[in-house]
This record gives C-alpha cells, structure tokens and sequence, in this order.
C-alpha cells in the first residue's frame, strides 16, 4: 500500500510553477512551517523571495511534497522525475485530464509515478494545520492547531468554503481529492484517520470509487472512537442508470449511497452548515451520541420551538423520572412545569448555584442535553448576564460526564472567540437551531455490523433481457417463494382449455411486457378465461388464482448496483408505489435482522403490526422472502435485477402476485 505519510507531513516542500508557486510559498510562510520551502524554476533567480532552484536534480535532497503548478503535459515529466529520485509525492494542480475527456494522458500520469503516490489529478491540494505544511494554492480560513478533524472533498471550491468557518471547530487537515487517478478516497480516509492527531473525518463526496475499502476503513475508525460524517452529492435520479422498474425509480435518489453510509456507521448530513456542527460533536464525544435527550431553555418559545422542529428528525425528549422531576420543583419552585424540553424561566437567572443545580440534575438523567442560549452580540449589547448561564452549561457537563450543548438559535448568535474558548473547554456550542437538531441526529448514527462489507459490483456492458412473468415465477418458485397457482400458454384460446382446473377468481395477464398495468394487459376477477379477447402486443398469457385474505401489498425489489454491488428495497407496492414512496434500501448482503429492522421504518409499519385492531401481516415469510432474492443474485451473476411487486401478504402468507426479472443477455 502506497505510503502517504511523507506527503501529508511533509519535512521539506518543493514547489514548481511561477504564480502558484508563490501562493504555496506564501501560505506555508504565513503558516510557520519550519522546514524548507524549494521553489524550482528553470530561469527565475527567486519567488516569493525565496532562492529558486533550475531544477529538480539541483535540490538538496529528495523532497517529502512537492505541489505541481506546471501545465498537464510538464507534469507527467515531472512526476516521472521525482519518482526516480525517490520523493515523498505530489500534488498534481492542472485540469485538463479524463475528466475533459484526455484519460490516456491521466493513466500515463498514473504510470510514471509508479509507487509515489499524487493526488489528483485536478487537485487543489493538502493543508496541514498541525504541522503549517501548505501545498495549497489560495486562501484559506484556518488556523494553527495541535489537534483537530480532518475534511476530504471531491469539490476545492466547498472545501475552501469550509476552512473559513468561524464556528470554533478545529481543522487539522484539509485534502482534495480531484480526479483520485491514484490515490482514492479510502486511502487518503485512513491515511488521515492514522494520525493521532486527528478526532474525527467530514467528508464531501461526489464518487466514492472502492466501497467495500471504505468501509474496511470507517469500521477501523469507529474502532479507534473517531467518527466519519458525509456529503453525498450526485443523488438526483438522473444520475441513475436502471433497468425499467418501481425498484428503480425508488431506489435512486441517493437511497442506495445513504444506505451504504448508514451500514458502515459513517452519519450522513445534507449541508456544508450540518457537516461542520456534526464534526464539533464528533471532534469532542466521538460517533455514536446517545438518543435519550433533554433539551432545557429559560422561554416557553425556545422549549416549544425545540420540540417542534426535533419531531420530524425523530429526536427523542423523554420526561424527567419522578426522583428528577421531584429535585428541579424544590429548586424552580411551584411556578415551574417540569417536562422535556424544560422551560426553567427566569426564576434563577443571574443565580449561578443554582443554575447549576439545575442543569446538572436535568442533564443526569439523559445522555446528552441542548441548552438554549443565545448570547447578546458584543460589540451592540453587554452579554456579562450571560456568563451564569453559559458557566452553568460547562459546570453540568463535568458534574455528569455527559455532553452539554449550548445551542444558539441563530448561528450569528455565537461569535468565533467565544466558540473557540468553549471548545478548548470541552463544550460544543451548536450554531443554529435547525442546524444543531439535525447534526445530533447526525451524530447518533449508530456502528455498523463488524466486517460488513458490500458486494463486488459486476461491470455489465451488454443489453439486457426482460424474463416473462411465467419464467420468472418459476425462478422464484425454484427459489422458494410462493406464487400464485398458474397455467401459462401462448393463445387465449390454448389457455381457456389448460385453465379450466384453476379456482376462480382469476387474474390474466398478458407476457412481454415490463409494466402490464400501464400496457393494460391485466384483467382481474375473471370467473373464467373463455371468451377473453387478445391483448396486443402479447407474447403469451399466463392465467392465475387470485391472491385473497390479503392485509398489505408491498413491493421487494433486488438489483445490482455499479458501486454498491447490490441492494434491495422494500416497501409498501403496488400501483401507487411512486405514490406512496414509502420504501427502505438495503446494500446487499443482509441479514433477516436487517430486513425486520427495515421493515419497521416504513412508515406505514403499523399496517403490518395489526393496527387498529386489524390481523398481524406474516412478516416472517415477507423476511424469506426477501432473503430469497438476495440468494437468488448471490448465485447467479447473470441476474440484474428482480422485483416483486405486489407481494400479498396476508396473516399466514406472502405470495408474490406479479414479478419481473432482467438478466444479462448471454
């Protein structure tokens, strides 16, 4: 495995090119970096002040990184050239590669650097703040620092956008990835996450490129207590590429990556704002908050505010326990309702003590708190009243080992100095209600399943094939999934005769086609198939029993995936199953614990749990069910996808009603 150490803590730093090499002089000289900076240049006697040298055989040693601001085609040369004098790797800044199309020119640039690694091509570059090493180009917002998170981006221009925070979170590094040619994401992630110095790792990511190596690495993170949160772009749905199916439509969107990110443990935010308030959680507690929450603040509007906006991201704010709630009255007093979120009023402001008290014995008995607080800006207001409050916070949080968030109601409320002392002091004060519910709920994401990892995806090149639903319902019977007792034959007039022994009510349905309902090639309870005329554009017809006693029509639908290898959806099906989008995704594999959980995330779970009275829906069979089609992709790679839609799930049954499958073409 290439050694990436050299260049992301570099001793000795040469940089090539005339403008940007300036710039990376200059930030490493603002920095501090104390080692030495060796701008080469075949005519220039200095940059930025500093002796130049004409070229690379002319430097003192082997440098540990080098930034290359040269053109794309001088930096093929140049890698090949450091690589052979033994330098620690480089950061190759010219666009221009597969990315416009030129991707010979990008593998060339991967050979000649043979075992030295490169980031990008089409990278911005890498700041150390631990060290002051910059080989980075532009302005930036961060600061020294003795430990911190790290950032990844796929993006430069967000990545900058996040070093200039003023949010009080510490950055120990920042990492462009640009086109990964060499070094992927995995590799820079646990290259990073190698450093003790680093807590935590915020991720913008466009492609992730090798899954299961990614999550070989977030479970070596978790184990380490250092938490991974993302961004993943690129969710539109026409990014995907599927074969014609429900399953397809919602599966896209993002389902399959938020999936993986919630398989392997790593917490999955929708902001750059998100991000960095989930990443001050994890720099201070580490992955995996508590969910048992208790939210105080000193106005009913705040403590309802907080209740509101917490309800849709399923934040849980259980009531104090009676030897909690019997403390806090002796010290609020009769005026004061105890609950959660707790409205304490102003009783006690000013009063320190008791302040405290308060706090500490609300924060004991949950695992983390929010403390609404918004102190007064300073250079318009005194915010001295403020102090109890915000001391209070600190003082609870030590009393009870658990973590104490001030959460201002608007981000502004809370300026940089202030956030930063506070962090020093172990406290991560939140910016913005909105923002800081959704980063908690970030932040309980919980570990994935030890050595989980996603299936290899299989490159498919060819068309596919669409199997009639006779075929495929004998490869699901083949499989062990039920199906309705059928005959299939290729005239109407072949069928009536063959479908005489079958118990009506009947279902015909015509053969060829992706979506028979939208084609109209489904008629339903036929007392009998005499008499039917023919559907056009049949290939065949399949005559069946109709499924009744049903409680639910859900759709599973197993698919390949060109990243995650394979998933599966679940969910409530039928024709209205854009409609009603209620639908999980899985990466492949899973377990039947899995699917059970899953299943109880729907939202319309509780009609499968006997609501209101009504039978329990047999969800051990819906379970082999689905466990069947993840066998079914499992031994046989021909297969592409299968969905089920409708499975007819009743008290004691699942029947699959209707199924598609696509294969390769062989």
């Amino acid at each position: 495995m290439t050694d990436l150490s050299r260049l992301l803590r570099p001793c000795s730093i040469a940089v090539l090119g005339s403008g940007w090499a300036a710039n990376v002089i200059e930030q490493c000289q603002r920095m501090g970096f104390d080692g030495p900076v060796w701008p080469v240049h075949p005519t220039r006697d200095q940059i930025a002040g500093v002796r130049c040298y004409p070229s690379l055989t002319d430097l003192p040693a082997a440098p540990d990184a080098t930034f290359i601001g040269v053109n794309r085609h001088a930096t093929v040369d140049v890698v090949a050239e450091l690589a052979s004098m033994g330098a620690g790797g480089a950061i190759c800044f010219a666009s221009g590669w597969r990315e416009t199309g030129d991707g010979d020119l990008q593998d060339r640039l991967v050979a000649r650097a043979g075992k030295m690694p490169i980031l990008g091509p089409n990278c911005y570059g890498v700041i150390n703040y631990l060290d002051g090493a910059l080989l980075w180009p532009d302005q930036h917002g961060g600061r020294r620092v003795a430990r911190g998170v790290a950032l990844i981006s796929q993006s430069s221009n967000i990545v900058i956008n996040l070093t200039m925070q003023a949010r009080g979170l510490p950055i120990a590094y920042v990492a462009c990835l640009g086109n990964a040619a060499q070094v992927g994401l995995a590799q820079l992630a646990r290259a990073l996450l190698a450093d003790e110095r680093v807590t935590a790792l915020g991720l913008y990511i466009e492609g992730l490129g090798d899954a299961a190596g990614f999550a070989t690495v977030a479970e070596a993170a978790r184990a380490a207590g250092k938490g991974i949160v993302a961004i993943k772009s690129g969710k539109t749905a026409a990014a995907q590429t599927a074969a014609a199916s429900h399953t397809a439509s919602l599966a896209g969107g993002g389902a399959a990556s938020s999936a993986y990110l919630r398989q392997i443990g790593v917490a999955e935010v929708n902001t750059p704002a998100e991000l960095l308030e989930t990443l001050k959680i994890l720099h201070l507690h580490g992955p995996g908050l508590g969910r048992r929450l208790c939210a105080v603040a000193c106005s009913g509007g705040e403590a309802g505010l907080v209740a509101d906006m917490a309800a849709p991201l399923g934040l849980a704010f259980p009531p104090p326990d009676p030897a909690q709630a019997g403390h806090l009255a002796d010290t609020l007093g009769p005026l004061v309702t105890i609950a959660n979120p707790l409205d304490y009023q102003t009783f006690i402001w000013g009063d320190g003590p008791r302040t405290t008290e308060v706090f500490s014995t609300m924060l004991a008995g949950y695992d983390a708190g929010l403390f609404i607080i918004d102190p007064p800006r300073p250079d318009r207001c005194d915010p001295a009243s403020f102090a109890p409050a915000l001391d209070a916070i600190v003082a609870a949080a030590r009393a009870t080992g658990k973590p104490a968030f001030p959460v201002a109601s608007l981000p502004e409320n809370f300026d940089e100095d202030r956030a930063i002392a506070l962090m020093d002091q172990g406290i991560a004060p939140l910016m913005g209600l909105e923002t800081a519910l959704a980063a908690v709920r970030a932040a309980q994401v919980t570990a994935g399943r030890a050595g989980w990892r996603n299936w290899t995806p299989i490159a498919r090149t060819g068309p596919l094939t669409l199997l009639d639903e006779a075929t495929a319902k004998a490869r699901l019977a083949a499989a062990g999934v039920a199906v309705p007792r059928g005959i299939a034959a290729q005239t109407i007039q072949a069928l009536t005769a063959a479908a005489q022994d079958l118990t009506p009510p009947l279902a015909l349905k015509g053969l060829g086609f992706a979506h028979k309902t939208e084609a109209g090639a489904v008629r339903l309870h036929l007392a009998t198939i005499k008499g039917q005329a023919e559907m056009p554009g049949a290939v065949g017809y399949l005559a069946e029993e109709m499924v009744t006693g049903a409680i639910a029509e859900l759709l599973l639908g197993a698919r390949r995936d060109p990243v995650y290898g394979a998933t599966l959806t679940l969910g409530f099906g039928g024709v209205a199953a854009e409609v009603l989008a209620d639908t999980v995704t899985l990466v492949l594999p899973v377990t039947a614990a899995d699917i059970a959980d899953a299943l109880h995330r729907l939202t319309l779970w509780p009609l499968l749990d006997g609501y209101r009275g009504r039978p329990r829906a047999d969800v051990g069979a819906v379970i082999h069910t689905a466990l069947a089609l993840q066998d079914m992709l499992a031994t046989d790679r021909m297969l592409e996808e299968i969905e089920i839609n409708p499975l007819m799930v009743g008290a004691d049954f699942a029947v699959a009603a209707d199924a598609v499958i696509w294969k390769d073409t062989p």
